[in-house]
This record gives C-alpha cells, sequence and structure tokens, in this order.
C-alpha cells in the first residue's frame, strides 16, 4: 500500500503520519509511507487544505487530521 500524507509539515500533518503509521502497523499492513512537503506537489493532487492524505493514488482526506475510524477503513487490506 503507497500512502502519501501531504502537508507542510505543521502538527496536524505530523499527527496524520503518526496515526496512519499506528493504525497500518497495528493490523499488520505493508506499507510504504511518504510525506510530500512541496506545495507545488501538493497542489498538484487538487488539495487546497492540509493535510491531505493519498493512498495508491487516489485522494481520499483534506483538511484536518482524519478520525481513527476513517483512517481504518482506508487500510483495510483489499
Amino acid at each position: 500500500m503507497d500512502i502519501k500524507v501531504l502537508g507542510t509539515g505543521c502538527a496536524n500533518c505530523r499527527n496524520t503520519v503518526a496515526l496512519i503509521e499506528e493504525v497500518a502497523k497495528a493490523r499488520g499492513i505493508a506499507f510504504k509511507l511518504e510525506k510530500v512537503e512541496e506545495m507545488r506537489d501538493i497542489m498538484a493532487y487538487g488539495v487546497m487544505r492540509t493535510p491531505g492524505v493519498v493512498i495508491d493514488g487516489k485522494v481520499v482526506h483534506a483538511g484536518g487530521v482524519p478520525a481513527r475510524d476513517k483512517v481504518e477503513q482506508w487500510l483495510v487490506p483489499a
């Protein structure tokens, strides 16, 4: 699973990264996590509010720290 967190490194971005790592590890999901911090790269995804989350190329969230139950739904093994 390829996960990108889009954000400039603010507290919400760091909390989103930590939450995703925690949920993925708890579920035993193999994942690659990348932080995208350049505004032009973030805007290329059409995300105007950070943090944004992209999973396997699809934007699944933008703006604020996502709820834990949302993250758990995203990380259901296919």
